[in-house]
């Protein structure tokens, strides 16, 4: 009987031990992530500013943004009752943005595989794998991502 109660308390014991953490990426379609933006130009607005601007409406529960040389890119998540009306969500977000922050080029996008590119270009700089310039050339290959699908 005493066996028995040293296998239940081990199997406690190893279900409570703190597990591995788990990339991002592996949990971003999942799980709210709250990516820390990215800001790879550091002229014009910063990325909390406009993160601040995503985050205030109502319908968007997560948002990655980057700022390139050239672009901004603004991947979200819509909450699930209001994917009926993603188009005009993103219509309404980017004609947000672009008043705002007139002189800016936007690209905003409700698309999961975008959300996670930009999820994976954090990781890959956080990581130290790619410099600024492979990561701006990386942003553009993202938004040509964007831009063929429209």
């Amino acid at each position: 009987m005493k066996a028995v109660i040293y296998v239940l308390a081990a199997i406690v014991l190893a279900g409570c031990s703190p597990q591995e953490e788990k990339e991002d990426s592996r949990l971003a379609l999942i799980k709210t992530t709250n990516p820390e933006p990215i800001q790879l130009e550091h002229k014009g607005p910063s990325v909390e500013d406009i993160r601040k601007d995503v985050e205030s409406i109502d319908e968007i529960y997560d948002a990655a943004i980057v700022k390139g040389s050239h672009h901004i890119l603004v991947a979200y998540k819509v909450k699930h009752l209001e994917r009926f009306r993603m188009k005009k969500i993103e219509k309404a977000l980017k004609t947000h943005l672009e008043e705002q922050y007139g002189k800016e080029k936007f690209v905003v996008s409700s698309d999961y595989k975008i959300f996670l590119e930009a999820i994976r270009l954090r990781e890959d700089i956080d990581a130290g794998k790619i410099n600024e310039k492979e990561a701006d050339k990386r942003l553009h290959e993202i938004i040509s991502l964007k831009r063929e699908r429209t």
